[in-house]
Order: C-alpha cells, then sequence, then structure tokens
C-alpha cells in the first residue's frame, strides 16, 4: 500500500481543484453540475495517488463533501503534513552540476523553504545566468542559461501561470554525429521571471521534464 507523499506540484494541483470546488460551492445552484464538480473534483485529486488505499484515500476523497470556505482550509490544512520537500542537496552536490560556472553564487540554502519547491532556480546577477537544479528519473541535473525579461504578463510555459515572464535560453548538450566543434544549438521557453511564483503555479511537471529532457538527452 503506497503511502502518501504530496510533492509541490501535487499539493498545488490539490488546492487548485479545492479552489475550483468552492467557486462552485458558492455560485452553482444547479445541484446535478454542483454533484458532477464534487464527484470530478475527487476523481482528479485520486488520479494522482491511484494505488493509495485506506484511510489515507479517505483523506484525499473528503474534498468532495466540502461545504464551507472554513472546511476548505481545514482540508488543506491538515494535508500540510503529508507535503514532502525538494530532495535533499547540498552546496557542494550543486557545485558539481555547473563545473563550468566559476566563482558561482548559490543561494543560502538555509532560508529555503523546500516543500514549496519543484525545482530549484536562482539569478546570479554578476554573471547573468540563471541555473536551475531539477530532479530528474532520481538525480540531479542542473541547467544553466541567460534569462531575458521579457517586461510583460503572459504565460509560463512550466506551469502555466499568468506572470512575469522571461525568455529563459539554454544551450544543448546534445551534438549531431560528426557535428563540427563550433556546433551548438540553443533552446529557449517562456519561463517565470521568478522561480517562487513558478514553483507557487506548479502543478504538472510535464512541460518543464520535457524541456530539460531536450537539453540534456
Amino acid at each position: 500500500m503506497r503511502e502518501l507523499n504530496i510533492a509541490n506540484h501535487q499539493f498545488n494541483y490539490i488546492k487548485q481543484q479545492a479552489d475550483h470546488l468552492l467557486h462552485a460551492v458558492r455560485t452553482v445552484a444547479d445541484r446535478q453540475v454542483l454533484a458532477s464538480t464534487r464527484s470530478g473534483a475527487e476523481a482528479n485529486v485520486l488520479s494522482l495517488f491511484p494505488e493509495l488505499q485506506g484511510d489515507e484515500r479517505e483523506r484525499l476523497i473528503l474534498i468532495s463533501r466540502l461545504e464551507r470556505a472554513e472546511d476548505f482550509k481545514h482540508y488543506l490544512d491538515d494535508l500540510e503534513r503529508y507535503r514532502t520537500e525538494f530532495p535533499p542537496i547540498s552546496k557542494g552536490e550543486i557545485l558539481k552540476l555547473f563545473p563550468k560556472s566559476k566563482k558561482l553564487a548559490i543561494p543560502d540554502l538555509a532560508r529555503i523553504d523546500w516543500k514549496t519547491l519543484t525545482y530549484l532556480s536562482w539569478l546570479d546577477v554578476a554573471a547573468n545566468r540563471t541555473y536551475i537544479v531539477y530532479p530528474l528519473d532520481g538525480r540531479f541535473v542542473g541547467i544553466e542559461g541567460r534569462m531575458t525579461p521579457a517586461n510583460k504578463k503572459s504565460y509560463c510555459f512550466a506551469c502555466n501561470g499568468f506572470e512575469e515572464i522571461g525568455l529563459f535560453t539554454a544551450v544543448s548538450k546534445k551534438k549531431p554525429a560528426n557535428a563540427s566543434p563550433d556546433y551548438y544549438k540553443a533552446l529557449g521557453q517562456y519561463l517565470c521571471l521568478h522561480g517562487h511564483d513558478c514553483n507557487k503555479n506548479m502543478t504538472d511537471t510535464t512541460s518543464l521534464e520535457k524541456f530539460i529532457r531536450e537539453l540534456i538527452e
């Protein structure tokens, strides 16, 4: 039996479902429509943990029975204790991910709320580089690139949130056979300018993982 361990993007997804359902409870008069919305929220939340059974499964499906705003708050507060932290990583391990970056400025790891991270990122102003650390297939990978502010709000490719964005451009590590020594290929995506916004909005890691794989595999 699988235990309930909720990653950051999964918790955000559950919260998204709860917010949607609360809005329906407040605004939908048709009982059949509301019942359908309740069952949909329950099914969506359970889809994150298909092997979950027993009390922990019951804890999740409570979402379909909530009525008042305080009920939704208590539901999410209860799930907080099941949130898992970003896998532990040390300053030394981060440095090894970026061997070509000399004098790499790393954020203060002691001040990070690891439960709220899907990926770790920071801007090195002096080097004009943005760095991303992500646990892919059980191992950490490091991506570095340039972040060019777009000076506007739009949708982020990774979290689909409407935030201040920038064009994040990184050089692919893949090279075709018989490529010339100076060959390179850059890939770019519009990403949240601030990593904490992106992590707050993240409900699915598919787009981010696809982009990372395109760069390293």
